[in-house]
Order: structure tokens, then sequence, then C-alpha cells
């Protein structure tokens, strides 16, 4: 059976599940990185028209609405004495030089950029990542045309900017799938132990691999909806066990149990 069909039976076929116990690990391994590659599309494709959507609207925004202002000695230095703040469409930009707005009053942004006092601010979804001017050395001491320059160099380097950050946000993601799947195989332990069958670690952990599969997808899908699942944690915790848990009970119980 080649993945692609143990990536569908693995979804409602804990019988299934059980017979990937006797198969070599790097086919599972394999498996696990194909999971994890299906599970990053949305958040690929978010990320992708985000990044680029926030460096056309930033561009315009900062040439066509917003004053004169300098980023010296790490701070925003403006005319302007109020927060300013500019919506298009989804996109909000925050502009605020007198020191009022910080960054845990864009949490409530879907997806937009805050120039504050003290820090550059980047909003998608529910990740806020605020970066102090002091700490970007490219930042520090720049003016309103060198802020367009930087930003037009940044688009035009988009081609090489997100391939970089899809392979890294795959290898951290990939990271992470082991190691849930590691940790679900420690408690395969117990439920062997529970059940009575007669199983090692390694058996467990390529159980494990092919039990994560349908709380994955599931939020995947949740993902490509934008759609937030009240307990996603517990409840992803909660299928896999689960499924873990029926897929072990498939195996014939030990004859001397």
């Amino acid at each position: 059976m080649n993945v692609f069909m143990q990536l569908v039976k693995s979804c409602y076929s804990p019988k299934d599940i059980a017979i990937t116990r006797f198969q070599g690990i790097g086919k599972t391994i394999l498996f696990v990185f194909l999971l994890t590659l299906v599970s990053i599309i949305p958040s690929v494709y978010y990320l992708s028209t985000a990044m680029t959507s926030a460096v056309s609207t930033a561009k315009d925004t900062i040439q066509n609405e917003l004053p004169e202002f300098t980023i010296e000695n790490g701070k925003l230095q403006s005319d302007s004495d109020k927060p300013i703040t500019i919506t298009k469409e989804e996109f909000v930009f925050v502009f605020d030089s007198t020191g009022e707005a910080d960054s845990s009053d864009l949490k409530n942004i879907n997806l937009g950029i805050g120039m504050l006092k003290d820090e550059f601010v980047l909003v998608q979804g529910e990740s806020t990542q605020a970066y102090p001017y002091s700490m970007l050395e490219n930042l520090s001491n720049l003016n309103k045309g060198e802020i367009i320059d930087l930003i037009d160099t940044i688009d035009s380097s988009l081609f090489i900017i997100l391939p970089l950050m899809v392979l890294m946000n795959y290898i951290f993601a990939s990271g992470v799938k082991f190691i849930e799947i590691s940790i679900l195989a420690v408690l395969g332990l117990m439920i062997k132990n529970l059940t009575k069958r007669r199983l090692n670690y390694g058996q467990l952990w390529r159980m494990s691999a092919y039990s994560v599969t349908l709380p994955t997808l599931f939020f995947t899908i949740m993902n490509a909806l934008q759609t937030v699942v009240p307990g996603g944690f517990l409840l992803n915790w909660v299928v896999a066990y689960m499924v873990l848990f029926l897929a072990v009970k498939e195996i014939p119980q030990s004859k001397n149990a």
C-alpha cells in the first residue's frame, strides 16, 4: 500500500493502522513528512498572501498616507500628535510616534502592521510578532524615503524570502510532529499493558504515526477555513489516543495473557 492510500485509510481504519507495525521505519518516516507537508498547506498559503499583501499595502500607505517621519536611535519620530490607524479591506496599518499604543493593542487585528514608538509589529492571524527598532540594525536610523526603498527591496526579494520561510515552517512543523508521535507512542505503552498486547516501542511508534492522521487532517481543514476549534490542543490528543487505542485493540491478544 502506498503512502497516499495509507493517508486515506488511516482516517477511518484502525485495522490498517495496526498492520503498519510490521512495515519499515523508512516508509513510516516518509509518511510523517508527507502528513506534515499536507498540514502546513493552509498556513503556507495564508502566509504567502499575507506577506504579499502586507508589502504592497505598507508601501502604498507609507508613501501616500503617513506624515514625514524618521527612526532615530531606535525611536519613531514624527509631527503627528496622535496614533493613526488606516484600514484597507482586511489589512490594518497602525502608526504611532506618540507612544500611546503598544503591541498588545494590535492583538485584535487579523492582518496588519504596526509602526509604533519603539517597535515594528507584524500581525497575522493569532500570531503577533514585535521587533524593537534598536534590535534591527537596518531600522535603527531611517527616514520615510529610506523605509520605502527598503520595502521595494523586500518586495523584489519575496521570491527568495517566501520559500525560505516555507522551508523553515516545514522543518519546524516536522520536528513538532515527530515529538507528538513519540509522546503518543509512550502513551501507547500504557495501552498495550492495559489491553495485554505484545508490542514494543518501535511498533507503537509506527502505529502512532498513522494514528495522528485523523486529527491532523481535521485541524488542517479548520485552518484552511480559518476556524478556531475550542479546546483544540486537548481534542487533538484525545482523538489521536483513541485512534491508537482502537488500532491496538485490533491486534490479537497475547496467548499467555
